[in-house]
């Protein structure tokens, strides 16, 4: 097959973004390589030739996301102007407003029974970006003196499992009620993971709460 001329990444942009809203409209599993390519306006093995299954494409499009938070938050974690504690309250409040996409939430279309080891690979996916971003921060607070912990990557996995709580009560669309006392409870155990006072860590769910 001839090398298609066109910039390769502009085409997987392409594809990308044809294949998302589909994703979102139909269903991961009801969208098949025909629409996406039916959509775009091109041949069946135009994609094909970027992507080897729609598995791909979705693998591409974690990433672009995952890329794009972690663009976004750079500047905040490499930050001299910018407390630990405040670092900390930025990206957790990132990570729950990156839930968020448009109108509903962010590859809700992976919660079924179908497509349960999707929703682990994102899972994990998020797990490798976020945990060295967030031992940054608790080494540097504890080397400032802002956080009293004796073993950084204990505090690590303690705050990761309960954002991976809190982020299933998202996807579950818990009550309000119950969601935001998961939250405030989250908040005083992230608190005590990291040896600050109850009621130093503050994260907003949504911009309302600001």
């Amino acid at each position: 097959m001839a090398r298609p001329s066109q910039d390769p990444q502009i085409r997987i942009a392409e594809i990308l973004d044809a294949a998302e809203p589909l994703f979102y409209a139909n269903g991961y599993h009801e969208t098949a390589i025909s629409d996406i390519v039916k959509k775009m306006g091109v041949a069946q093995g135009t994609l094909y030739y970027y992507f080897k299954s729609k598995e791909e494409i979705l693998e591409a499009l974690i990433n672009r996301h995952m890329s794009t938070f972690t663009s976004a938050f750079e500047p905040i974690i490499y930050s001299e102007n910018i407390a630990p504690p405040q670092k900390i309250e930025s990206l957790l409040q990132a990570v729950f407003h990156s839930t968020q996409y448009k109108e509903g939430l962010l590859f809700g279309f992976l919660y079924d029974d179908r497509t349960l080891h999707l929703v682990d690979k994102l899972s994990r996916q998020g797990k490798q970006l976020m945990a060295p971003l967030l031992l940054k921060i608790i080494e540097e607070g504890k080397q400032q003196n802002y956080f009293h912990v004796s073993h950084p990557k204990a505090a690590l996995n303690l705050i990761m499992a309960i954002i991976d709580c809190l982020i299933d009560a998202i996807y579950e669309k818990s009550p309000d009620g119950l969601l935001t006392c998961q939250f405030k409870l989250a908040e005083e155990l992230m608190a005590k993971a990291l040896g600050m006072q109850e009621g130093t860590i503050h994260i907003v769910i949504n911009d309302s709460e600001q």
